[in-house]
Order: C-alpha cells, then sequence, then structure tokens
C-alpha cells in the first residue's frame, strides 16, 4: 500500500510541475502569437505601400502559414496542459478511494433496484458504497455496465476471462491512465447515451428518396451555376441578357425546397451536434484502444469489435465529424452561420448533401455503433477493476469452484473499512445444507461481517479481486434480508417486508438453484414470543431444504436449541467490559456469544437498571 501511495503522490507532483510548465509556455505562445500577427500586418502595410505587389503576394501567404501554425502549437499546447491536469485529477481520486473518502465520486443511486436478491442490503449503490469505490468509467453505458456486473451473475467462463484481463491491464499504469484521460473531457450527462440510441432509430426522411433528391438538386445546381456563369459574362461584355430567367428560375425553385426542408435541416444539425459530442467520447477512447495491443483473449475480442467488416469505429465517427464541421458553418436558430454558405447553399443545395451524407453514416453504422460501444463500455469497466486491482496489491483474485455450495476466505476483510480499522477473519462454510449461526453483543461486528462476506462474494463472481489473502467461492448466487423497512407509501411494515423476502428466499431454494442466502436479525418487527417460534421453524424449515448460508442474531436461546439439534454451527462476535469501558476485537470465534452489553450500554445512556427484576414491587 506505500508503494502504490508513493507512486500515485509522484505522478500528481510530476502532472502538476507539467502544468505550470505548459501554462507558462501558453502565455509565452499567446505574446508571440499576437506580435507575429502585428508585425505580418505591419510588414503588409508597408510593402503595399511601396507598391511591390509581388511581395505583397510572396509575404501575405507566409504571415498567413506561420501564424496559423503557431495556432496550431497553441491549441496542442493547451490540450496537453488540459491533459495533465486531467492526469493528476486522477491520481488525486486515487489516493481518495486508498483513504475511502468516496463522497465526492458518483454514487449510482439511479441504479439500486429495492427487490432485487442483495443489492440493497450490501451498500453496492448509494453514499459510500462499492461503486464508488470502483467506479473509473467515463461514459454512460460504462456506467450502466459497471452496474450490471456488480447486479447480475454470469458463468465461470466469462468470470474467468475477466479475470485474465483484468490482470494483464493492471500493471500498465500509464495506459491505463491515459484511457481514463481520453473520456473524460466528453463525459456523458445521464441520457445522452439513451438519446444516441434513438438518434439511430429516428426516421431517415431523405435516405429513402435520396435518388429524387440527388438528381434534383444536381440538376437545379448544374442549371444554377451555369446560368450564373453565363449572366456574369454576358453582363460584362453586353449588359443585360436572356440568361438572367434561368438564373432566377433556378435560384427561385431551390429557395423554395430549402425553405420545405429548413425545419428538418435545423434538427438535423443539432441532433448531429449533440451526437458527435457523444461519440467523440467513444472515439478518444475507441482510438486509445487500438494504440495497444493485448494478449487475454477476452481484450482481443474486444479490441477487434471495434474494426468489423472493414469499418473502423475511429475511422467512422472521425467521417462524421467531419460531415458535422461543414454542415455547422450553415447555423441554426440556436447558432449563427456564415454567408458564404448561404449563398452556395442557393446554388449547391449543400443542406441536402449533408443531410443525406448524415443519414447514410446512420444507416451504414447502426447495425455497428452497439458493438463499438459495448465493447468501448466493457473495456472501461475492466479498466476500473483493473485500477481497483493496482490499488490494492495484496487483494487476490478467487479461485471460482465447479462444485456448487463452497465459500472458503483467508483473512477475509471489508473494501469499505480503512485499511487501518479494518480487522480481517477466516471464513470456511462447505457443503449443501450448511448454515452458520452468528451471534455477538451489540456493535461486535455481526452485521457487518455479513456483508463482508456479501460484499466479497461480488467482487469475487464479477471477476475482480476480493480483499483476502486468499479464497475460494462457487459460481453461487447471492440473495440477502437484512435491511428491510416501513414502506408509508405501500403501506407495507418492516415486518410484512422481511417476511416477503423470505418468501422469495423460499421460492429461489426450492427452485434447485445453488443459493447462499444472508439473514440478519430475523422477524426483529414482532414481538418476542413470536420471533423466537418463526425463527427455529425457518431455521428448521431452510435445515430441510438443504439450504446454504448465513443468520446473525442477538437471540442466544434460539442460537443454542439450533446447535444442539445441529442445524446450525455457531459462531461469535464478543467484546470485554473493563472499568466500564467496552472494547471489541471484531474477531470470529467458534461457539455461541458468552457476553452481554446491552445492559452497560443502557447504563450509560442513564437508564437504571434492575439486578432482581423478578421480585420487583
Amino acid at each position: 500500500m506505500t508503494t502504490i501511495l508513493k507512486v500515485y503522490k509522484t505522478n500528481i507532483e510530476k502532472y502538476e510541475k507539467e502544468t505550470l510548465r505548459l501554462e507558462k509556455a501558453i502565455k509565452g505562445l499567446s505574446l508571440f502569437r499576437l506580435i507575429s500577427f502585428l508585425i505580418s500586418v505591419i510588414v503588409i502595410i508597408l510593402l503595399a505601400n511601396e507598391q511591390l505587389i509581388t511581395l505583397v503576394w510572396i509575404v501575405a501567404p507566409l504571415c498567413i502559414l506561420g501564424f496559423a501554425s503557431l495556432l496550431i502549437k497553441y491549441n496542442k499546447t493547451v490540450d496537453r496542459k488540459n491533459n495533465m491536469r486531467l492526469l493528476k485529477e486522477i491520481n488525486e481520486n486515487e489516493l481518495l478511494r486508498l483513504e475511502n473518502k468516496l463522497s465526492g465520486f458518483p454514487t449510482g443511486q439511479s441504479h439500486l433496484e429495492k427487490d432485487h436478491p442483495y443489492i440493497a442490503d450490501l451498500d453496492i449503490f448509494g453514499a459510500h458504497s462499492l461503486f464508488q469505490l470502483l467506479n473509473r468509467t467515463t461514459t454512460e453505458s460504462g456506467s450502466l455496465l459497471l452496474a450490471k456486473w456488480l447486479s447480475e451473475s454470469v458463468p465461470k467462463e466469462t468470470i474467468l476471462e475477466r479475470q485474465q484481463a483484468i490482470q494483464e491491464i493492471k500493471p500498465d499504469l500509464e495506459w491505463r491512465q491515459q484511457f481514463h484521460v481520453a473520456g473524460l473531457p466528453f463525459t456523458n450527462s445521464q441520457s445522452n447515451y439513451q438519446k444516441l440510441l434513438k438518434w439511430f432509430e429516428s426516421d431517415k426522411q431523405l435516405l429513402t428518396k435520396q435518388t429524387k433528391y440527388l438528381a434534383g438538386s444536381i440538376a437545379l445546381a448544374i442549371t444554377s451555376t451555369v446560368s450564373g456563369v453565363l449572366f456574369v459574362i454576358n453582363f460584362v461584355l453586353d449588359g443585360w441578357n436572356i440568361y438572367l430567367l434561368p438564373l432566377l428560375v433556378g435560384l427561385f425553385i431551390s429557395s423554395q425546397l430549402l425553405r420545405k426542408l429548413a425545419s428538418f435541416t435545423e434538427e438535423t444539425i443539432d441532433l448531429l451536434d449533440q451526437n458527435v459530442q457523444t461519440l467523440r467520447g467513444y472515439l478518444r477512447l475507441a482510438q486509445t484502444i487500438s494504440s495497444k495491443v493485448f494478449e487475454s483473449k477476452k481484450l482481443k475480442e474486444l479490441r477487434s469489435d471495434l474494426n468489423q467488416n472493414e469499418s473502423s469505429a475511429a475511422n467512422e465517427i472521425r467521417k462524421l465529424e467531419k460531415t458535422l464541421e461543414a454542415f455547422q458553418i450553415r447555423g441554426t436558430k440556436k447558432s449563427m452561420g456564415n454567408a458564404f454558405y448561404g449563398l452556395l447553399n442557393n446554388f449547391w443545395l449543400l443542406d441536402i448533401h449533408y443531410i443525406i451524407l448524415t443519414e447514410r453514416w446512420k444507416h451504414r453504422n447502426k447495425s455497428l455503433v452497439e458493438p463499438w460501444i459495448s465493447a468501448i463500455s466493457e473495456f472501461e469497466v475492466l479498466n476500473s477493476l483493473a485500477g481497483f486491482a493496482y490499488s490494492n496489491p495484496d487483494y487476490m483474485f478467487p479461485e471460482i469452484k465447479d462444485e456448487p455450495y463452497s465459500i472458503r476466505f483467508e483473512k477475509l476483510g471489508h473494501p469499505l473499512i480503512k485499511p487501518k480499522n479494518r480487522v480481517c477473519n477466516n471464513f470456511n462454510l462447505n457443503g449443501s445444507g450448511q448454515i452458520t449461526m452468528i451471534t455477538g453483543s451489540n456493535m461486535a461486528g455481526k452485521s457487518t461481517f455479513l456483508r463482508t462476506v456479501g460484499v466479497n462474494l461480488v467482487l469475487a463472481l464479477m471477476g475482480a479481486p476480493c480483499c483476502a489473502k486468499s479464497g475460494q467461492v462457487s459460481h453461487i448466487k447471492m440473495f440477502t434480508s437484512m435491511r428491510t423497512q416501513d414502506n408509508l407509501e405501500e403501506g407495507t411494515s418492516s415486518f410484512y417486508a422481511e417476511l416477503k423476502r423470505v418468501e422469495q428466499l423460499l421460492i429461489l431454494i426450492k427452485s434447485g438453484q445453488p443459493i447462499f442466502f444472508m439473514l440478519d436479525e430475523m422477524f426483529k418487527g414482532t414481538n418476542s414470543e413470536d420471533r423466537y417460534k418463526g425463527g427455529v421453524s425457518l431455521i428448521k424449515q431452510l435445515s430441510e431444504l438443504n439450504a446454504f448460508g448465513m443468520i446473525s442474531t442477538h437471540d442466544l436461546e434460539l442460537a443454542k436449541l439450533a446447535g444442539k439439534h445441529m442445524i446450525v454451527s455457531n459462531h461469535s462476535f464478543n467484546s470485554t467490559i473493563k472499568d466500564g469501558a467496552m472494547t471489541f476485537n471484531y474477531k470470529l470465534t467458534d461457539g455461541i456469544c458468552t457476553d452481554f452489553n446491552a445492559s452497560e450500554l443502557m447504563k450509560k445512556s442513564g437508564i437504571n437498571i434492575l439486578d432482581n427484576i423478578e421480585n420487583l414491587n
């Protein structure tokens, strides 16, 4: 960890120094550009005053070329400075993640599903969540895919392919961070990705009649251009002439056609602008992917998806960029246009040609864009997990076992707890029908341990490294019932909500799927007698169904009874009280909890605890 910390701090210093150097260079180039412009103007004026026209024709283009080259160099320097600034920001964010300071990162709250088998209970999304710790994506589609990986199980072969891909790019910090930076300037706002997909599905109004429109526009362009040239020639030689009429007729028909299409043209430009902005992010990411050669099967496949049917994602998006750049000269109600474009448009009907070019691009690439985006998004998620793995070199990739119902971790910890506060435990549960019951005093760590196991299983089964020294896990589905709450809108109590979760669990287990369940404080929303009776009954039923999982409880009588009948194996977290102060070691031990601290906690809250309740008068 210390080495990784040093790497990020060194990078921050390096990029900060480079940013300052480039800022000075930009100021110098700005001044030099201004001086060059003034000198060029003065020289051209002096030459013109001396009537050295030949020299003016030689010097003026040279001055323009020189000024243009300075402008290009200036823009490149600005881009490089922005790149350095973003690299510094990325390394600063990595330091925040190392310290588990996650409040400034996107929470992924929109991905929360109330009825999902486990995400609401394990801090997968929301404040201080696993999503915040892992997410290094820049596109909306990348964020959606990461959320999907956190929420869905995949076959063992897919998990192993992901592990291999992550391990390949994990050490290449420079490439990974350049890949991350490539998309940052184009970070998608919410729904831009969906707008892009809808744009591809929208009607192609001119493409279906392109022969008619192209033939008509070409005929009008030839008529107007030839009539215009002949009119000018004859006007210069003879004054007004017969070519004025066909010129006016051609321009009138063209203007009427352009007016008819004006609303659709402006809509096309605006949508093209919005979607090219989104596609530019994918373009920069695709270019960074194409710059590297990969060895693992998964990364090779993803890279090849960017070059399908001799169509390169980067080349195709660049073509659309060029169409937009030319089309934007026209202007819309939202932006100023170039008057020269308007003149040429009346003669050559440029609007029609650019609309058809846009619609052809959409038609040609419609079936390719989704695979491009899918491949780039998967690269983003793999890059996120590789960044997580690099920042935590002590984490390991668990072995994915073929046989079901097996979980074994050595020195297992919670990745969302700071390393200096983290206490690790061994955990081993093997075989269908095995149920572990965790007892413990208040605040001893029962619920946190359940979440520790759950979060690491999520990591393992998505292909990421786990916060453990070693591990073996079966390919298994997870189900939890830990944070059931009242729902005023639906009129349901926490007790009823818990019953619904238990009902879902029983249905899943009866379906025959390998399920690992975690229940925290069963039936806490009802009276003690019903809670005890319901708890014993459910544990017995789960045992008869050969269920596989963990239960935490405060109820020692429940744990004793279940352990006595060999229905569960008992483990516990304990606390000690010395001189009125409670201490917790958060270590998992065999057997039922042996200490009680609730009374001590109540005393500290000002409650006078009675020693002999049975003799109460």
